[in-house]
């Protein structure tokens, strides 16, 4: 979805609404009118929530660029963060094969479950047959961000003084070793290019290249997050000029 989409005229403002309204027609409502919509992090990729929607709910969404449902039990559209202005602000909407289930992809403002939580899942189905007590921290993460969070628990450990030794925490307490591992994994992820080496070999240095700057970003309190979302916001602009703005702003 393009962001300056509905950013028109009113010249131009009907036949968007045409087409809004063809594109509401092509979903498969259920008996009661609903369809799935499930909000997920454009950045992280996280999943944030599940909810229904209806007709209105979509158009609200595709107008307002604020992730809009229909409650099932009020029977009322309700806008995520209009009470706790956590909104999920839209940046495109993806309809399945089938067009029965819809995703939210957005930019939460803040945490998206009502408990506080980053999002509504933290409840892992192996903690729960062990028996283990649910941690609204324990997200449902993927390999980047699973990385990231045992590169937060390692730093923990060092300021508690207590876990096993670990690579990373020598990582973290030595910003020197840290910079030197950089920079020959670095060199090493472009010599398996020069030397002609096999994917599998570039793919285990980038992956070295990746562990060691995310130990940087922790001691920099940064989040992939951010990097991704710098990332984002340079796809609309050639990488040239990304360089000459940023030459231009240092000089």
């Amino acid at each position: 979805m393009n962001p300056g989409f509905f950013a028109t005229t009113h010249v131009y403002l009907m036949p968007i609404l045409l087409l809004v309204d063809t594109l509401l027609d092509s979903i498969k409502w259920d008996d009661k009118g609903l369809a799935v919509a499930i909000a997920q992090n454009v950045d992280t990729g996280a999943i944030l929530m599940q909810g229904f929607v209806n007709r209105d709910a979509l158009a609200t969404t595709i107008t307002s660029r604020k992730a809009t449902f229909f409650s099932r039990s009020r029977a009322t559209l309700w806008t995520k963060g209009e009470t706790s202005n956590n909104f999920i602000n839209i940046y495109d909407i993806f309809v399945d094969c089938d067009r029965d289930s819809i995703i939210y992809l957005g930019k939460p403002d803040g945490p998206t479950c009502h408990t506080g939580s980053e999002t509504c899942y933290f409840t892992s189905i192996g903690d729960l047959l062990k028996e283990q007590d649910v941690e609204k921290t324990n997200l449902a993460l993927t390999t980047l961000y699973s990385l990231e969070s045992t590169i937060s628990k390692r730093e923990l450990e060092l300021t508690g003084k207590h876990g096993k030794p670990s690579w990373t925490k020598r990582l973290l307490l030595d910003e020197n070793l840290l910079c030197s591992k950089i920079r020959e994994e670095a060199d090493e992820l472009c010599r398996t290019l020069e030397e002609k080496e096999d994917s599998s070999c570039t793919a285990s240095e980038m992956a070295d290249v990746m562990y060691h700057a995310m130990v940087l970003l922790r001691l920099k309190d940064v989040k992939i997050e951010n990097v991704l979302e710098v990332l984002r916001r340079r796809f609309s602009q050639s990488g040239i000029e990304e360089k000459q703005s940023r030459a231009s702003t240092e000089s």
